[in-house]
């Protein structure tokens, strides 16, 4: 099964065991990468789009938006000079807030929460909180990490809450970024069966050497690529969430032999899956 499958190259950037806050300014990927944890982040001025999970994203500043990163993602467009705040919440800190299991799920399986209301108040208030981290004491720092946690309890509670449908979003246009839409969201619908490049681009009725082009060109990275990263993202959700067999979880994610899944999950997490699984349980 998927011989031809790579997981070895491109952006992993990590299995971090320590909460993070940081401000830069947002600028677009040249290629998606991926992380292992829950990442939070706040734009502060203008928008930003992105592609993640099938789907473009859009991102208005002031509204708190939430996410698994270990599924890959890109930003596709981002309004010049745009200040970016991003928390990166790791996945054990996650799984141990009190938080409903169907909405825990959700994101693991790769919903983007979006907040849908907003004050001109709390988004000052989150602003202090890349100085407190950066520069508090460690009572302050301690203080960030409660305030986050509150924040991603409230977010999951209103992605349950029954809402009116948002507005519609200006989506980006144009052949490739059709394709790759297309080509992830089909992924993350049957990255469970045996699956080439070949059969990935006839299901999605295109030529292969065009779905490869047009993957590259907006995720930089390729379609195999990007499946063997997604399994892995599957793989990951699997072993922190349930005591399911190992063998089970690696056959149900599509990997066709235990090497294989052992030497892919060693090269991008530096774990075996048993470590894994024991270092996101919460203690």
């Amino acid at each position: 099964m998927d011989n031809n499958l790579d997981v070895s190259q491109g952006e992993w950037l990590g299995s971090p065991r320590a909460f993070t806050v940081e401000r830069h300014v947002a600028d677009t990927m040249a290629s998606a990468h991926w992380h292992d944890h829950i990442e939070v982040n706040l734009l502060l001025e203008g928008s930003m789009t992105y592609l993640f999970n099938g789907k473009q994203e859009f991102v208005e500043a002031g509204h708190l938006v939430l996410f698994w990163a270990a599924i890959p993602h890109q930003t596709i467009f981002v309004t010049p000079e745009s200040p970016l705040i991003c928390i990166y919440l790791p996945l054990v800190d996650f799984l141990a807030l009190p938080i409903d299991a169907a909405s825990r799920q959700a994101v693991l399986q790769g919903a983007f929460i979006s907040e849908v209301e907003t004050f001109s108040s709390t988004s000052a208030a989150r602003e202090r909180w890349v100085d407190d981290w950066l520069k508090g004491d460690n009572a302050r720092r301690q203080l960030v990490k409660d305030e986050t946690s509150i924040v991603v309890r409230r977010l999951m509670l209103d992605h349950v809450r029954k809402r009116a449908a948002p507005p519609p979003v200006p989506k980006l246009s144009g052949p490739e970024v059709k394709y790759a839409q297309v080509l992830t969201e089909l992924i993350s619908r049957q990255y469970s069966e045996e699956l080439t490049l070949p059969s990935i681009a006839r299901h999605a009725h295109v030529h292969p050497t065009t779905a490869n082009r047009a993957f590259r060109s907006v995720l930089g990275i390729s379609v195999m690529e990007y499946l063997g990263r997604y399994r892995l993202a599957r793989a990951m959700q699997r072993l922190a969430e349930t005591d399911d067999p190992i063998l089970n979880i690696m056959n149900d994610c599509g990997f066709g032999s235990t090497a294989r899944f052992y030497d892919a999950f060693k090269k991008q997490t530096g774990m075996t899956p048993r470590q894994y699984r024991i270092s996101a349980r919460p203690l």
